[in-house]
């Protein structure tokens, strides 16, 4: 469920430590904020043709501390829709102190995790040691990439009735040198045994991925603790 928020237009600087636990957090992101919109496109090709719609997304709040971040997805062109189709999300970023790149839960399994973070080139480095303890022992306050998971939690202007399914999530990495997003999704009522991205299809689509970058606009947003990312 949401969490309860207060609206803010500040935002409070994130040190690379937690200093309660002494354990290093993600790096401070001066794009990924409150409030920063992101543009591109989701890939929603099939075995029968290729297709791609138009995508927004903006964060909506963030608590670093916690290893949480949520927003708005909207997807803008897609077939049967007489309207756009919006969703809100929570995310978990990947901290190694909230969050490891195991999942477990959604019905993703380890193996899972590691097929589909392999995806992305910048987790190369970062696979043996995934594949050794999930990457607990990982320092990522340096890295300059910052890794989530997206779980849709409802959708905001259409009913559940609508054809289109959430039942999955994303797997999102996030480049702080260029607001760049890419993104493969995991639908476990995929027959797939390669599942990249879906955006609410019933029909799974095995070949599919998110690529947004970040646009120049920033909105308010709202804060959920003293630690947001910067």
């Amino acid at each position: 469920m949401p969490v309860r928020v207060v609206e803010s237009s500040t935002t409070s600087q994130v040190s690379g430590q937690d200093a309660s636990s002494g354990h290093s957090l993600p790096p401070a992101c001066t794009l990924l904020s409150v409030g920063r919109a992101f543009a591109g496109t989701q890939n929603v090709s099939s075995l029968q043709k290729d297709e791609a719609w138009k995508v927004n997304v903006r964060i909506q709040g963030c608590d670093l501390d916690n290893g949480y971040l949520c927003g708005t997805m909207e997807a803008l062109n897609v077939p049967l829709a007489d309207t756009p189709v919006v969703t809100f999300w929570e995310g978990e970023i990947v901290d190694n102190k909230n969050y490891t790149f195991f999942t477990g839960k959604w019905e993703a399994t380890p193996e899972d995790d590691i097929r589909h973070w392999s995806k992305f080139p910048s987790f190369a480095p970062l696979l043996s040691q995934v594949e050794a303890d999930g990457g607990k022992s990982l320092d990522l306050s340096n890295y300059p990439y910052i890794f989530m998971r997206w779980k849709e939690q409802y959708f905001v202007n259409v009913g559940i009735d609508c054809g289109l399914t959430i039942a999955g999530f994303y797997y999102v990495c996030f480049s702080c040198s260029d607001g760049s997003i890419n993104g493969f999704y995991y639908d476990p009522n995929s027959r797939f045994d390669i599942v990249l991205t879906n955006f609410w299809l019933t029909n799974c689509s095995p070949f599919q991925k998110l690529e947004l970058k970040c646009s120049n606009e920033k909105h308010l947003g709202f804060t959920f603790s003293s630690y947001q990312l910067q």
